[in-house]
């Protein structure tokens, strides 16, 4: 069993950076390893517990570096591998934590193994992939990114023929069932967890075997080989953390936690779209429907809650009819949408109103797992949907309003900053919000305050409060521990509302309001009232 420091992660705050787009030190356009250790002040001073780093790694970047050419190296723009282990270090030195990001599934077509494999077939590198003579094998395997792949083979005219993918056909799928597939990367994991990181975020892990007459996902066999990498883990680097990356439903999700010895942390997919679809129809019955259905994990694990993957409000988790529903509301134009979500921001998501960005915010930070922040949100940013694929919404992190927003000093960014009258550096820019007590900003850094004062936001169980049998225009639950009980009230419409809540008998201070105590008699907080799109976080006082 762990001890109570190795359960940091079970009540942390995550914080997400693309690392080229978030400071460039040296003006050549791209965010950079010192760009990030220059602003770590700033994001230590939100109030986060972890940074997590994009992936970092030597790659061709056909798909934003989770196309691997070299697992052992760095992206040279970002700097030297000096300069990283010096971020790792000035990150700990501020009292957080750092995870990166660890692709088992694949690596680049560029990567020296794939290259040996496709000119010899009798290299030992051959067997480091997938390979056929046909592309109808694993024929029942679905297709993730439908908007441009036919299929998961790819011909190879020089190995003479088809590797398999589950992504796109640059990055081909390592082979797990071969041994040293399966050692060479439990080592990368090694090399990295000794230079001092705090764990990993596994990408896409339901892919890693395939089996012919199954759809290739969640097997035995994937399940096996994860509980090796978490005991690997455990005993040589303990009190680091496997988060997993798993775009299923919550009753497979369950099954990467293993008995509490495979993932520490997985992500509620389901949960994600299920909030924005709360507040767009004004009814939280769905968002309650997918947390019944969810099941329960075990103690030392946790879920980890987003209001976007990434960039993505991925669609895969909801039926065909609330994802048009999703996409007639909140991306009308077809540039918004990509391949099963959309590609947007989540202030123009949410049409910039507080009111609403505020009950998405709320619900993240008070259900149960441990909230994920993307860098920009904390201040508003918007989008660039003209950008090609995910650019549009991974654009520079505005600092101030000097030339690119304070980003670079460089003529030529990667990308152009957002230069929009609404969501441009010169409106939001970090400095500006610095300065106005009400900003997006300092808003958001009072609610993540609270919630990390508190352990039943934290860990508490969940009750739900709610009487109606179907729409549930007023949302109510309680959080609570042996030693704390906080009850949230969430008016998901439009209108004034009020709602009798049950709960213990006492005094309940608002913690966003202190000023405001409600008095709890025969069990029942009566006539709560609630402004459009208001909530509540009621803490019964000792």
């Amino acid at each position: 069993m762990q001890n109570h420091e190795n359960l940091w992660y079970k009540n942390a705050i995550f914080y997400q950076i693309y690392p080229r787009s978030f400071f460039d030190s040296n003006g050549d356009g791209y965010g950079d390893f010192q760009g990030i250790i220059q602003k770590l002040d700033y994001v230590s001073d939100l109030g986060v517990d972890c940074i997590w780093i994009m992936p970092t790694y030597s790659s061709p970047l056909k798909d934003d570096g989770y196309d691997i050419s070299d697992f052992y190296s760095v992206y040279e723009p970002f700097g030297t591998l000096e300069d990283l282990q010096k971020m790792f270090d000035e990150i700990h030195k501020r009292g957080m934590k750092v995870i990166t990001d660890l692709v088992l599934n694949h690596c680049s077509d560029q990567h020296p193994w794939f290259q040996e494999a496709r000119k010899n077939r009798q290299s030992k590198y051959r067997d480091y992939f997938v390979w056929s003579d046909s592309d109808q094998k694993y024929s029942e395997t679905r297709i993730i990114f439908v908007d441009s792949q036919k299929s998961n083979w790819t011909w190879d005219d020089e190995a003479g023929q088809y590797y398999w993918h589950r992504f796109y056909p640059s990055q081909p799928d390592l082979n797990y069932d071969n041994p040293e597939v399966r050692e060479e990367m439990k080592n990368v994991m090694r090399y990295w967890l000794k230079m001092g990181i705090d764990g990993f975020r596994a990408d896409a892990v339901p892919y890693l075997f395939e089996r012919e007459g199954t759809i290739n996902e969640n097997l035995p066999e994937t399940h096996a080989y994860l509980k090796e990498l978490r005991k690997m883990m455990d005993d040589e680097f303990p009190g680091t953390i496997l988060l997993c990356e798993a775009n299923q439903w919550p009753k497979d999700v369950r099954e990467y936690f293993g008995e509490g010895d495979e993932f520490h942390l997985g992500f509620h997919f389901p949960l994600m779209p299920r909030i924005f679809k709360s507040i767009g129809q004004q009814d939280a019955s769905s968002l309650v429907n997918i947390l019944k259905e969810t099941p329960d994990i075990p103690e030392n694990c946790q879920w980890c809650n987003f209001l976007r993957n990434h960039d993505e409000l991925t669609l895969e988790m909801v039926s065909e009819e609330d994802r048009q529903w999703m996409w007639n509301f909140y991306a009308p134009d077809r540039e918004m949408r990509m391949n099963l979500g959309i590609r947007r921001r989540l202030y123009p998501l949410l049409e910039n109103d507080r009111r609403k960005i505020g009950l998405a915010y709320s619900l993240m930070l008070t259900l149960p797992g441990s909230p994920v922040l993307y860098y920009g949100d904390e201040i508003g940013m918007g989008d660039d949907i003209r950008q090609f694929d995910r650019n549009g919404v991974r654009t520079p992190m505005q600092w101030d309003d000097s030339p690119n927003g304070g980003f670079s000093t460089s003529k030529k960014t990667y990308l152009p900053v957002i230069d929009s009258e609404e969501y441009g550096y010169r409106t939001i820019n970090v400095k500006k919000q610095q300065e106005n007590p009400d900003s997006n900003l300092n808003w958001l850094k009072h609610l993540i305050r609270i919630r990390k004062s508190s352990k039943a936001l934290g860990t508490g169980n969940i009750t739900w409060l709610n009487q109606e049998d179907s729409a549930i225009p007023v949302l109510a639950y309680r959080r609570q521990t042996n030693d704390e009980t906080i009850i949230m009230i969430h008016n998901m419409t439009e209108n004034t509302a009020s709602i009798d809540i049950a709960a213990d008998t006492g005094i309940y201070q608002d913690l966003l309001q202190p000023s405001i105590r409600y008095r709890c008699s025969d069990a029942m907080i009566k006539n709560v009232q609630l402004k459009p799109r208001e909530f509540f976080w009621l803490k019964k006082e000792k």
